[in-house]
């Protein structure tokens, strides 16, 4: 099974940058997409043809935040996260959940942090919940970098928390299938060229119940693939 996850950083300018034609190239089995930044009314209609199932979670605030996933496999059971920012969607299959999420920044001057913190708690309580049913799959924009330690989405508390999560039963599966690999970046600032140099930041992850952790094949980061400040990444697993 193909799994593939993207932070587009708006989905309509996306589209207009190739989003589409590498979404059919990967033919992908469930594709989660993250920042769509669009409400329920303004989701193009070719958009819900590309697969058959397809699941969006808008923010209330217009032009914000935003999630959705796309399945050649119809869930079981589709569930919302219950904030007003569209992150998360929660898909259940016969042998797994899929959790596609979009974590909240901290930003400028760490205003939010508490907020970050407490979702933090709240999400890892969620997936270990879930974990005592069936093996889970967490993926999207998860915003913890390992260093710049003082600016927003890259603090100690907020690499502490994922680091927590990851020692209590879940695998970053790209760390576990390439654990020396350096420079591998998911995410690079639209300033001073940072892509073009390669000074990025890996902040986007399939992270994975322990359990299944002998069924990944691959973990691949697209840093090829243009359109967005952040680059697609896939997960191959297989699951019976």
């Amino acid at each position: 099974m193909k799994l593939i996850s993207w932070n587009v950083n708006g989905i309509r300018a996306a589209v207009n940058k190739g989003f589409k034609d590498f979404f059919v190239k990967e033919n992908a089995d469930i594709f989660c997409i993250q920042e769509t930044k669009l409400q329920e009314n303004q989701i193009d209609a070719d958009m819900k043809k590309l697969t058959e199932y397809n699941y969006w979670n808008s923010a209330v605030k217009k032009g914000y935040s935003g999630t959705a996933t796309f399945s050649k496999i119809k869930p079981i059971l589709v569930t919302y996260g219950d904030d007003d920012e569209g992150r998360v969607i929660t898909c259940e299959y016969e042998n797994f959940y899929l959790v596609n999420c979009y974590t909240p920044n901290s930003k400028r001057e760490l205003e939010r942090l508490d907020f970050r913190m407490k979702w933090e708690d709240k999400i890892k309580e969620y997936l270990k919940e879930l974990d005592k049913k069936k093996p889970v799959i967490y993926c999207g924009d998860l915003k913890n970098p390992s260093s710049n330690h003082h600016n927003a989405g890259f603090t100690d508390e907020e690499r502490d928390k994922i680091d927590k999560l990851l020692k209590d039963g879940f695998v970053d599966t790209f760390r576990y299938k390439y654990p020396n690999k350096k420079d591998a970046y998911t995410w690079w600032s639209y300033m001073f060229h940072a892509r073009e140099k390669n000074a990025g930041w890996r902040i986007d992850y399939f992270i994975v119940s322990d359990r299944i952790k002998d069924k990944i094949v691959d973990a691949k980061i697209h840093s090829e693939v243009l359109g967005s400040d952040h680059c697609p990444i896939e997960l191959e697993i297989e699951l019976s």
